[in-house]
Order: structure tokens, then C-alpha cells, then sequence
């Protein structure tokens, strides 16, 4: 691969088949994509499930809130026929629960360890949630237990987590100190100065977005030592941009797309 970035898809292989499904995650596998992310939130009874949006309405026909539903009540429901990648051709099978069934971050990292290849995994906290810091709580004892939590570098599996929240960054080194960590960024803070990250994190997570609207962006971040991974880039325009500026990780919809592209 040498200087050429990680690829990673972006909640699976999302824009063929359904965004935090088995399916996607496995799609994404096989076409060799370098790593995966995903978003995690809390469940009522204390469970880490792999879902985006604070609310079910988008990507199920679930309503209401994840956070206040239990495992088992979530478990009911269908994930994945709202995506174009579901729906049958005539004379097709339905697709089967791995293109529907809610994700479990367990059942993930099982699917990340079968791969039996090195697979880096992306881990996002999302916030603000009911459940405040106990989302990263939850996460490191979870890891802990998947012997995940203080990376080797002989681990085919490597975890990173990341957040928009610096405050959820914090905590994560705090509990896990040895864990990387990405700081995921929309807007540019005023408080970023010189490309300089807060609690010892050393990778940006810049969204494509801003990378067009700041030029300096990319170069004062790398400048002050960082690495620097990009969301979301799926437009060919985008990835030739980052491309150009050296990035270290593409976070993308369409892995194959960008592996083409690299020549892999």
C-alpha cells in the first residue's frame, strides 16, 4: 500500500446496502476496504447498539428514541428495507436479518475478528445522549473484554474511537490511555489553533465540507504532527482533493469506489 491512505467505510459498505448492517460491514470486508466505523449509542438496558441517528425514524420503522428503547425491543425491528440495496429483483429471495437486523457493537467486533486479516475499526460516540459519559464507560468495558482496550501492535484488530465531543475524547483517554483517539470536526473552533488537538489526541477528523471551505486546514494540521482522517468522501472531485493533500485516511460510503481509484 505504501504512502497510500486507509480506506475506511463509512457505517459499512452504506451505499450499496443498508447503513450499520452485518451485511454492509461484510460487503466492505470483502471488497478489501483497509478498516471500518461505526456509531455507537446506548439502548435503555445498557447495550451498545451500532445506529447514527439519535432517533429510529430514519433507518427503521421503528419511533422514538434508541436510547429508550431496550435490546430486545430494538431486536423487533427492521433496519434495512428502507434501502434501494433491499429491495428484491422479481423472483429474488428476500434479503436475509444480516440486511435488517439491528447490529449489535459485540456482534461487530465478532465480524471484525472472523475477517482473520488486519481490519482497523472506527468507533464513534455519539453525543449529547441521556446516557453522558457512561457511553464511553460502556465502550472501554467492552473492549476490555475483547482484549481491545491497549492496542499491540501484533493485534490484527485495531480499535480507535472517536467523537465531535472533546469532552467524550477526554474520557476515553482517561480510561483508556493508550487507546488512539480522532476528533471529529464540522465547523472549525476557535479554540484550534495551529492545527493543535486537545487531550492528547493526534488524529483530526475534518469533514469534507470544511476541508473545501478551509484550505489551510489540512496543511496546519499535518504541520503540527497530526494525522488526518476525512469524512464523508464518496464524490470523485473530493477524493482527488484529498488525495492531493496527503490525508491518511479516507472515510467513505463507497470503499470499493475509492479502492479503485487508489489502484487496489
Amino acid at each position: 500500500m505504501g504512502d497510500q491512505p486507509l480506506v475506511f467505510a463509512h457505517r459499512g459498505a452504506s451505499y450499496d446496502l443498508p447503513e450499520h448492517t452485518l451485511a454492509a460491514y461484510l460487503r466492505a470486508l470483502a471488497e478489501g476496504a483497509d478498516g471500518l466505523e461505526c456509531d455507537v449509542r446506548l439502548t435503555r438496558d445498557g447495550h451498545l447498539v451500532c445506529v447514527h441517528d439519535r432517533r429510529l425514524d430514519r433507518t427503521s420503522n421503528g419511533r422514538g428514541l434508541v436510547s429508550a428503547r431496550t435490546l430486545a425491543e430494538l431486536e423487533m425491528l427492521d433496519f434495512g428495507s428502507w434501502h434501494p440495496g433491499c429491495v428484491p429483483a422479481e423472483g429474488d429471495e428476500p434479503p436475509d436479518e444480516s440486511h435488517t437486523r439491528l447490529l449489535t457493537l459485540e456482534r461487530l467486533l465478532d465480524a471484525v475478528r472472523e475477517a482473520g486479516r488486519p481490519v482497523r475499526l472506527l468507533i464513534e460516540t455519539k453525543h449529547p445522549t441521556r446516557h453522558g459519559r457512561d457511553v464511553e464507560r460502556r465502550l472501554v468495558a467492552v473492549l476490555r473484554r475483547h482484549g481491545l482496550s491497549e492496542p499491540r501492535p501484533d493485534d490484527l484488530v485495531q480499535v480507535t474511537v472517536m467523537s465531535f465531543s472533546p469532552l467524550a475524547v477526554r474520557r476515553i483517554r482517561e480510561l483508556a490511555p493508550t487507546l488512539p483517539t480522532v476528533l471529529l470536526l464540522e465547523v472549525l473552533p476557535r479554540w484550534l489553533r495551529l492545527g493543535r488537538l486537545p487531550f492528547g489526541t493526534r488524529i483530526a477528523g475534518p469533514g469534507i465540507g470544511l476541508v473545501r471551505a478551509r484550505p489551510h486546514l489540512l496543511p496546519a494540521l499535518r504541520a503540527a504532527g497530526n494525522q488526518v482522517y476525512v469524512w464523508t468522501v464518496n464524490e470523485p472531485a473530493d477524493l482527488d482533493l484529498v488525495l492531493t493533500a496527503g490525508v491518511d485516511g479516507i472515510i467513505t460510503d463507497r470503499p470499493a469506489h475509492t479502492l479503485a481509484r487508489l489502484g487496489r
